[in-house]
Parts: C-alpha cells; sequence; structure tokens
C-alpha cells in the first residue's frame, strides 16, 4: 500500500499544484474567462485534481477500515491481546481519518469556490486563499497518511508473524500452505 499510495499522492500533489499554478498565471492575464485557454486548463485540471484528491483519501479510509477489521478478526480468531498491534491499528485509523476528512473538505471548499468564482459571484481572494489552503493541508495530510500507513504495514506484518508463530506452535500448517490446500480442494460446488 505504501508504493500505491506515495503514486498516488504524488501524482494528486502535482495535479494541485499546476492547477493552483495554472490558475494563478490565469487570473494575472487579465482575459475573459471564457476565451482564456489557461482558465480552460486550470478549470479542467482542477476538477480532475479535486477529484483524485478526494479518491486517494476515500482510499486511505478503505485502507485502515480493511485492515482494523483483519486485525480485529485475527485477534479473536487466534486469541491475541489488544496490546499492541491490534489496538495500534485502531488508534492509527482514528489518528488519520479526521486529517484526510479536513483534507477533503478543503478541497471541496476550494473546488466550489471557483465555481463561485466562475460565475463572478465571489471574490478572487476567497478562491486563491482556499487553492492555497488546500495545497498546504493536502501535502501536510499526505505525509501523515504515509507515515501511518507504513506504522500500519509494520503491525501488519507482526500479526502476520506473530499468527505464523502460533499456527507452528499447534502443528499447523503455515498460513499460505493451508489457503493453497483449502484452495485446490474447492470446486465449483462448494
Amino acid at each position: 500500500m505504501k508504493r500505491i499510495f506515495t503514486t498516488l499522492a504524488t501524482i494528486n500533489g502535482l495535479a494541485l499544484g499546476l492547477s493552483a499554478a495554472l490558475g494563478w498565471w490565469s487570473a494575472r492575464g487579465g482575459r475573459g474567462m471564457s476565451e482564456d485557454s489557461l482558465y480552460l486548463a486550470h478549470f479542467g485540471l482542477g476538477l480532475a485534481a479535486s477529484i483524485l484528491t478526494l479518491l486517494v483519501h476515500c482510499i486511505v479510509f478503505t485502507y485502515f477500515l480493511g485492515t482494523g477489521r483483519w486485525v480485529k478478526e485475527v485477534k479473536y480468531a487466534y486469541r491475541l491481546p489488544d496490546e499492541p498491534w491490534p489496538r495500534l491499528t485502531r488508534d492509527l485509523k482514528r489518528r488519520t481519518f479526521p486529517f484526510a476528512l479536513a483534507a477533503m473538505l478543503v478541497t471541496i471548499a476550494a473546488a466550489a469556490s471557483g465555481a463561485g468564482r466562475q460565475l463572478q459571484e465571489w471574490p478572487w481572494q476567497v478562491h486563491g486563499g482556499l487553492a492555497v489552503a488546500t495545497l498546504a493541508v493536502n501535502l501536510f495530510v499526505f505525509v501523515l497518511e504515509y507515515r501511518n500507513i507504513s506504522i500500519n504495514s509494520d503491525a501488519i506484518d507482526n500479526v502476520t508473524a506473530l499468527v505464523e508463530e502460533i499456527r507452528a506452535s499447534h502443528h499447523l500448517p503455515p498460513s499460505a500452505l493451508a489457503l493453497q490446500e483449502d484452495t485446490a480442494g474447492s470446486g465449483p460446488g462448494d
């Protein structure tokens, strides 16, 4: 997940930055919005970057929900203590979600204020300020999410190693072999 997240966050950060730069250059040009190709590029890239931002943070939400649920199920199945791994994954989720949600909300606000600016109902300073806030908040949150994903990944590795130790102590085959045997034994009607 770290590699996927790093790739998506990098692309997203670059798209947000390029959209902001195009918006700034477009505003400095002084031409009308409809005839300004920089504005049209800013509009299209800004919309795409905003949607990508929401997608990236939703993927992070899904990752923490899924891995947290997996660790919880493993905890019950193997009677593991809550400390340290299940609690850690739960705490990481709780520490990540509010910041990711804030990043999503400021991005939505910047996009909405851009629509207000396009309709000439809102001053450019509102949209510009929210665009700068979007860049700053998302860059901060991307760093936080990466750190928490890394810690969570290590916790999952530790839970997996602990499960393998428990399986070995009970003379059970390793999980990968048991899964392979289970998959080979199941047919279309199972």
